[in-house]
């Protein structure tokens, strides 16, 4: 079919370059985001005066028909158009007539493809914010369930301290609320309008930019036409918290990996997000979390794409920009599968508790805490850490935990062991005594699974702040 752009060429473009040059293969998700920018157009055209009452109605009557035929599958979307906005004006006006053709007055398919891009963009951010809010409700409900649920925490892999699973999991809240926040700047920054910056230097039409901007839900135009057509920065954002979200998955995949293994036996992951072997029958492999894992090198690699694709870019648009698109469209749908997923399992996940209880006080978890009760019995804090590393080794070589010694055998390590020593280093007390702000002690946490209630059923406007913590006793 003829191009947009036809006027000046003599000779049809090669079959293999066409392909090659259009994105209607992917740039077909715009279709009601071009539509949505192309209505908003018609509307401030016939405002400004340029087209007339009866040309914007037929213009919006044409446009809500190819809408609704898109919808109900009567209209398909084919590769004879080059991209979504030829696809869209064609029909137009094969629908219209020649009021269609009036409809891309004072605008370029470079400013259309940039509204497009921010307004699909700026709808994504939402629903990802939305899954990351699920993801978050399900890990304080975990969190307010598992307040006395002990296992040890871990540095270099090695068993360090006691805490409990809602601290751990508290963890993954803080990284999850971060990705949340940064998905409110991208929104924020990004959300400015750049229809009727034209190809690169505005227009002669006497254009209202506020007004497109303000019927489209943008806080105003951009203010540079040359960057409104060649800004990227809003999709290297959203590939980069994207990336990092990616990131926080695949740790806590690691963990529910080595969490489920026979090794460690901390959880059982739902037969729904678990496979078996073609072969081992006795196999159930943590699939989801794997596969999470792994898709994580995968929006990395759109992130490094689109940097790499800019930065040897001059102003303003370039046909390279195009390849924006798919990486970020790719990304997307990875992220989004993955949170669902991953929330899914989670949320139905059994964690073993006894077995994480056992794991914490076979690994010396509570040594720093037997160290403490010597410091508090008057023994110099460095002595105190001489005896306890000591008493480890003892235990090692006897294959027993700190608190399976007698207080014969602990008073040969130092006379100001007494009776009370088996309460001090008792996990539970361990856990209890640390109500700093932060720390694993229930009366701490239930402090932080209060805030984190509140933070989720605010508004934006009313997100609570650390300062509103109310002082710990």
């Amino acid at each position: 079919m003829a191009q947009l752009w036809g006027g000046r060429f003599t000779k049809e473009t090669d079959r293999l370059a066409y392909q090659f040059n259009a994105s209607i293969y992917f740039d077909k998700r715009f279709w009601e985001k071009d539509i949505e920018g192309s209505l908003a157009h018609a509307a401030m055209l016939e405002r400004q005066g340029i087209l007339t009452e009866e040309e914007r109605d037929a213009i919006v009557r044409g446009l809500e028909e190819i809408r609704r035929d898109v919808e109900d599958r009567k209209l398909e979307i084919t590769d004879e158009y080059e991209d979504i906005h030829s696809f869209v004006e064609a029909n137009l006006i094969s629908r219209i007539g020649d009021a269609g053709k009036k409809l891309h007055t004072g605008r370029s398919r470079n400013d259309q493809v940039a509204l497009d891009m921010r307004l699909y963009v700026r709808q994504e951010i939402l629903e990802i914010d939305g899954l990351l809010k699920a993801l978050l409700e399900t890990l304080n409900g975990l969190m307010e369930e598992h307040l006395e649920t002990y296992m040890p925490g871990f540095t270099h892999l090695q068993k360090a301290q006691p805490v409990t699973l809602a601290h751990h999991l508290g963890a993954y809240f803080e990284m999850f609320k971060r990705d949340r926040q940064r998905m409110g700047d991208i929104y924020r920054r990004m959300n400015y309008c750049p229809l009727g910056a034209g190809a690169l230097a505005g227009t002669t039409y006497p254009l209202d930019r506020f007004d497109t901007a303000a019927t489209l839900g943008f806080e105003g135009p951009t203010l540079n036409s040359m960057d409104s057509v060649s800004d990227r920065d809003y999709v290297i954002e959203l590939l980069a918290a994207l990336s990092t979200v990616m990131m926080h998955l695949s740790r806590f995949s690691e963990e529910v990996i080595l969490w489920n293994s026979n090794e460690y036996g901390f959880v059982e992951i739902d037969d729904a997000y678990s496979t078996g072997s073609s072969i081992m029958p006795q196999k159930k492999n943590p699939d989801i979390a794997e596969l999470t894992r792994g898709k994580t090198g995968r929006v990395y690699g759109s992130l490094v794409s689109i940097l790499t694709t800019m930065k040897g870019l001059p102003l303003a648009y370039n046909k390279d920009m195009q390849e924006d698109k798919e990486l970020t469209f790719d990304a997307i749908d990875t992220v989004k599968s993955c949170l669902t997923l991953f929330n899914g399992m989670i949320k139905t996940m059994r964690f073993h508790k006894e077995r994480m209880e056992k794991s914490a006080m076979n690994g010396f978890t509570n040594a720093t805490d037997a160290a403490d009760y010597l410091v508090g019995k008057g023994v110099p804090f460095r002595d105190a850490h001489g005896i306890i590393g000591r008493m480890v080794l003892y235990c090692i070589d006897h294959k027993k935990a700190i608190d399976e010694l007698s207080l014969e055998e602990l008073k040969e390590l130092s006379p100001a062991f007494e009776e009370d020593i088996y309460e001090a280093v008792s996990l539970k007390t361990c856990v209890e005594k640390r109500l700093t702000l932060g720390a694993p002690g229930v009366e701490a946490m239930k402090e932080v699974i209060a805030f984190n209630r509140k933070y989720l059923a605010a508004d934006e406007e009313e997100t609570p702040k650390i300062g509103d913590f109310r002082p710990l006793n």
